[in-house]
């Protein structure tokens, strides 16, 4: 999980903290060295560590909060306020013009940043608000990219266009906002190329197009996992080129923590979108303090909602109303867990739900299901008759025996997810308060107590 080492740390410097009653000045420092070092190894700025750590001892080492009636919590609270502070404090939106013109976008960034899907995720997002958006390759070195961007086009059902690659780029923006007016189109993104390192021709390219066209938005697209290097490419494309805003990249994956916390501060531009998965869908509002939060470890219930209603957006209200009701009464089905395993999928799974839950971001990646065990859990279910699925008290052994061979599994495995299944429901007539009066977000309850909540295979 993101930033998992860094909150590991962090974690660790704060209970040595909590573990005493009153703390000397010299307590506060220690801790504030384990901070320090925590930061440096997840390849933060050093210069940005180093004012950050001053802020916060000069705010800590004050009378108020050593003498306070819970020291430990209130230096832990500065830290989160300092932590927010420097990853922008405020959440920032792309500002769009009226829908009568056309805003541009121009995407720019390293090769192998996720600058092309990103350009997709954006569209689809603007299409989501109403806009009407074009997706212009402008990468004519890179032709997989055209290719790319096409493909990712016609998923988000948005406007492509393309002159191939032996058109000057400058000339593919040109005419590519000639065919935006025509079609009546009120966004424009351009994809443009990247390259394996910043040289001369790359700025140069970008230059002229923001000489040709009036951008509005000159976005960087970083790979969060370069750490202190994204910091450093960020400075120059602000320096050569100017951007007004950064998305992060790949913020699903092993990430150390020191792009999202060094970007803002050193460059004064604010991340507005963050990547965290490969997905079109998978592109999520930056939020400073729900950030501060999860680095922390202290969960990011705010987005976990946030998704929970974007996955039950076009869900049937009373077939929840009537799942919910079943919940209530213990009466759950295999129906109702398919229903589970869809709804947590569109959240971006167990794992992206349990990382955002307070205490649950440190439960490791060998402690949950992983996708296969998931999928085969799921094939266990699909193999049984619509009869079966709604009422499980069919299960026989027969019919045991036909739907571990249909799912392609033995025997032990379904009894095994039968009877955790019916531990499940017992469970549910025992806590009648567990779900909430809306079927969609009162679910979120349970999601992490689906049978197989372990090793199951």
């Amino acid at each position: 999980m993101a930033f998992e080492s860094l909150t590991d740390k962090l974690q660790n410097a704060f209970k040595n903290l909590k573990s005493k009653g009153r703390l000397t000045e010299e307590d506060v420092k220690i801790a504030l060295k384990e901070v320090k070092m925590a930061l440096l190894e997840a390849d933060v700025s050093f210069k940005v560590v180093k004012q950050f750590i001053s802020a916060v001892q000069e705010r800590a080492i004050g009378e108020d909060v050593l003498n306070g009636l819970n020291p430990a919590q209130m230096v832990i609270k500065i830290v989160n306020e300092e932590m927010v502070k420097l990853m922008g404090s405020e959440t920032t939106e792309i500002t769009l013009q009226d829908s009568k013109y056309i805003t541009v976008i121009m995407m720019c960034g390293l090769q192998g940043a996720g600058k092309t899907t990103t350009a997709a995720k954006l569209a689809g997002k603007f299409k989501q608000k109403g806009r009407k958006p074009l997706l212009v390759a402008c990468d004519i070195y890179r032709p997989a990219a055209i290719d790319q961007l096409e493909i990712n086009a016609k998923k988000q059902e948005v406007e492509f266009f393309s002159m191939g690659t032996d058109v000057n780029p400058v000339k593919i923006a040109t005419s590519a906002m000639d065919y935006a007016k025509e079609k009546g189109l009120n966004i424009v993104i351009f994809d443009t190329a990247g390259r394996l390192q910043i040289d001369e021709a790359m700025m140069k390219e970008l230059r002229d197009i923001k000489d040709a066209i009036a951008v509005h938005h000159t976005i960087l697209v970083v790979d969060a996992m370069t750490g202190q290097d994204a910091v450093n490419v960020a400075e120059e494309f602000n320096e050569k080129v100017g951007i007004n805003e950064i998305i992060l990249s790949k913020m699903d994956g092993d990430t150390r923590g020191g792009a999202a916390l060094s970007t803002k501060a050193v460059t004064g531009k604010p991340i507005v979108f963050v990547g965290m998965g490969e997905k079109l869908s998978d592109l999520e509002q930056f939020y400073p303090d729900r950030m501060a939060s999860r680095i922390l470890g202290m969960g990011d219930v705010l987005s976990l909602i946030d998704k929970a209603v974007e996955a039950n957006a076009e869900r049937d209200v009373e077939k929840d109303r009537e799942m919910a009701q079943k919940m209530k009464k213990g009466k759950i089905d295999f129906e109702m867990y398919l229903e589970s395993m869809k709804a947590m999928r569109n959240m971006g799974g167990l794992a992206s739900i349990m990382g955002m839950l307070p205490g649950m971001g440190k439960i490791s990646d060998d402690q949950l299901p992983d996708e296969k065990q998931l999928a085969r859990m799921e094939a266990i279910v699909l193999s049984m008759t619509p009869e079966e699925r709604r009422n499980p008290k069919l299960m026989s052994p027969q019919r045991k025996f036909r739907i571990a061979k249909g799912s392609g599994n033995d025997i032990a495995d379904v009894n095994r997810f039968i009877k955790q299944f019916e531990q499940m429901q017992k469970m549910m007539k025992q806590m009648p308060g567990l779900m909430g009066k809306r079927g969609g977000l009162g679910k979120l309850g349970g999601l992490g107590k689906f049978p197989g909540g372990g090793k199951f295979f």
